[in-house]
């Protein structure tokens, strides 16, 4: 059996063909305040997709953050609340804006608990950013409610999360801001590249103003921004992956049901991510692993399953943010989850055949351990 990864990138000739029309037209990226061709298409695409009014397309769900806070004038001093489990990403673009990042705790299903979202609160807190975790959406009612009480923006972290649904609503159809990611293993692709979506009018002015030194009509900068465009090669593959989105959706609901199929009543494993009132896309299929989950994932990945650790350590307890003064916060729920979530691959390509491999080498593994 050869080695099956966790994630991998899905291109086929019609996203050759788009970067190549790209190289033939030799307009490689646009600095207008509305950007290239390619970049207007995606943007499309995806407005329509989320059901928001307005897309602006950036060179990465990293820079999408934080041109999010920066809009929202998140300054030293300010505090946003985070998740500490999470891609280093959503605590780095804090600390970039000179705030303060406050982690909180997360529930069973490894979504931040919004009981320490309210704990946490203060005076000082200007922002929210739930992540939407593995594909799984987090409570967004409750989380809104809390951020309305407070007259503060919730910054939707959905970089894993495309396609996926809250109470039968797209993840990033928002008021607020949402920030998707297109790095070369998430849902699509454009290689490196993000997006933020918002029905506010004001607030994607200046987004747009944001993505591209503040300019709109040339050299004439307005406000503080950066150069965040999204190249137009990477707009043009975007846009076709966003044409396949539903398919690589179904493809991963598709390989998590035959998973879960086939290791029903396997005992020491549970998968804890399974609220009703939400739909999963399965960027990341994350099993709970009572014991030995180090040792279980490397007798896998010595049989060529591409078993992963999302995540082994919580942001707080990363060295910059123990130099900061982080490694102490009480964190139950995320210091049980480190020790325990383990996924498996049920990406697009993942065959059926694969899916029962998957399945017998973890029965194995957990019997033998």
């Amino acid at each position: 059996m050869k080695f099956i990864p966790i994630n991998k990138p899905f291109l086929g000739v019609r996203e050759k063909k788009a970067v190549n029309d790209v190289l033939d037209s030799g307009i490689l990226t646009d600095a207008s305040f509305e950007g290239g061709k390619y970049v207007k298409e995606f943007e499309k695409k995806l407005a329509a997709h989320v059901g928001v009014k307005h897309v602006i397309a950036v060179n990465s769900g990293t820079a999408a953050l934080q041109t999010s806070l920066m809009a929202y004038s998140i300054k030293a001093g300010d505090e946003v609340i985070i998740p500490a489990f999470t891609f280093e990403a959503t605590a780095n673009v804090v600390v970039a804006c000179n705030a303060s990042p406050v982690f909180a705790d997360i529930q069973s299903d490894y979504t931040i608990d919004p009981k320490d979202i309210r704990r946490k609160i203060t005076k000082k807190t200007k922002a929210i950013i739930p992540v939407h975790l593995y594909g799984y959406p987090v409570d967004l009612d409750e989380i809104k409610e809390i951020a309305q009480a407070h007259s503060i923006p919730v910054i939707e972290d959905a970089a894993e999360s495309l396609g996926a649904e809250y109470k039968g609503t797209q993840t990033g159809q928002t008021d607020d801001s949402a920030c998707f990611s297109l790095y070369a293993t998430k849902v699509i692709t454009s290689g490196e590249g993000g997006a933020i979506s918002t029905n506010n009018d004001e607030l994607a002015e200046k987004l747009r103003l944001m993505r591209n030194h503040g300019m709109k009509y040339g050299y004439d900068t307005r406000i503080l921004g950066y150069n965040f465009r999204l190249p137009e090669m990477a707009a043009a593959m975007a846009s076709v992956q966003m044409d396949r989105l539903s398919e690589f959706v179904s493809a991963r609901r598709r390989n998590a049901t035959a998973l879960t199929e086939a290791i029903a009543g396997l005992k020491g494993v549970s998968m804890r991510q399974t609220k009703t009132d939400r739909s999963h896309i399965w960027y990341l299929y994350t099993l709970y692993i009572d014991k030995g989950r180090d040792s279980l994932n490397e007798r896998l990945r010595a049989k060529g399953v591409g078993s992963s650790i999302y995540w082994k350590t919580p942001v707080n307890k990363m060295k910059l943010y123990e130099d900061l003064g982080y490694a102490d916060v009480k964190l139950p729920g995320v210091y049980d989850a480190v020790d325990h979530v383990l996924s498996l691959p049920v990406h697009p390509e993942v065959t059926e055949s694969e899916i029962q491999y998957i399945a017998a080498e973890l029965k194995t593994a957990l019997e033998t351990k």
